[in-house]
């Protein structure tokens, strides 16, 4: 993915609310090179999972709803995926592309069992109907022939999910620039690679390509880290839990600096370990970290993206 490190590192150059602190970064690596962290993918044992094309398809509907939870200071992403999980082990045609389009609001709360809106609820049906649609017309209702098309590449499912479904392009302009995120489409190769253990529908050859997954709990614990640091402003901002808006500055500089800073750290840690280091692996340390830290404060932003 090389444009989504491209564009990340143009941004921590010209970054004005947020630095990426490299001593911060010695001191994490100098810690963590003796023993890498490893955490398994589904490691609190939450998601569906049969081996087959149907988990290529919870896989694909949870990424698609994977954002914006904070609002609802109860709702996480182990609600959604247990919810998720649920509905298909009660109804295996629950995500049937032709089911996919005509969800409702109150349906989709019904198989999550949420007893009140969603946030940003009306964008999450608006996705499950896109990816219903465009399965349907392009992949014959099926995310495991979306898989099966990209050739065991990684960076070509990126590609291929963000230029067949909107929802999933998640870009940016940051003083002029364009700003390549990609968050949920990256998790979703990512998923599928930690969900089938790098075999069959989770083979690519090419996933040390893949960045980490931009979203606000990995800032945050970088921040704790001492990884990133934030401007006054941006810091009592986000003490303050006030929202920051999307596409602002301030938020690109969030996660576009989180993505530069954990290459820097893989790249760090692969010098002074000697062993490959990917940095969805870091990724999935770091958000464990965080949300096993329920006083961690993030930046709050309304967004489809994460």
């Amino acid at each position: 993915m090389e444009e989504v490190r491209e564009s990340s590192a143009w941004v921590a150059r010209n970054s004005s609310h947020v630095t990426v602190d490299s001593s911060g970064i010695e001191k994490v690596v100098e810690n963590m090179k003796e023993s890498i962290p490893k955490v398994e993918w589904d490691y609190e044992g939450i998601h569906y999972f049969d081996n087959g094309p149907l988990t290529v398809q919870y896989l694909f509907v949870l990424d698609a709803l994977n954002f914006c939870f904070w609002p609802d200071k109860n709702l996480d992403y182990d609600h959604l995926a247990m919810g998720l999980k649920e509905a298909l082990l009660n109804d295996s045609s629950a995500f049937d592309a032709e089911r996919l389009q005509k969800y409702t609001g109150p349906q989709l709360r019904g198989l999550l069992k949420w007893p009140r809106p969603l946030p940003l609820e009306e964008e999450r049906v608006r996705l499950l109907h896109e990816v219903g649609l465009e399965l349907e017309r392009s992949f014959e209702g099926k995310a495991s022939k979306l898989v099966e098309s990209c050739g065991k590449s990684a960076v070509k499912l990126v590609a291929l999910v963000t230029r067949h479904f909107p929802g999933f392009r998640d870009h940016s302009v940051y003083k002029g620039r364009q700003v390549f995120l990609y968050k949920r489409a990256q998790i979703f190769a990512s998923d599928l690679w930690g969900a089938f253990k790098g075999q069959g529908y989770g083979e690519f050859h090419d996933i040390s390509s893949i960045t980490m997954f931009a979203d606000y709990i990995v800032p945050a614990v970088l921040q704790q880290l001492g990884v990133l640091k934030f401007s006054s402003t941006l810091a009592n901002t986000i003490e303050a839990c006030n929202e920051i808006g999307a596409g602002t500055e301030e938020e690109v500089e969030l996660r576009a600096c989180s993505i530069y800073a954990v290459e820097k750290m893989r790249e760090l840690l692969s010098i002074k370990s000697g062993k490959q280091v990917l940095s969805v692996e870091l990724d999935l340390w770091l958000w464990s970290v965080g949300v096993q830290c329920p006083s961690l404060r993030h930046h709050r932003t309304l967004s489809i993206y994460y």
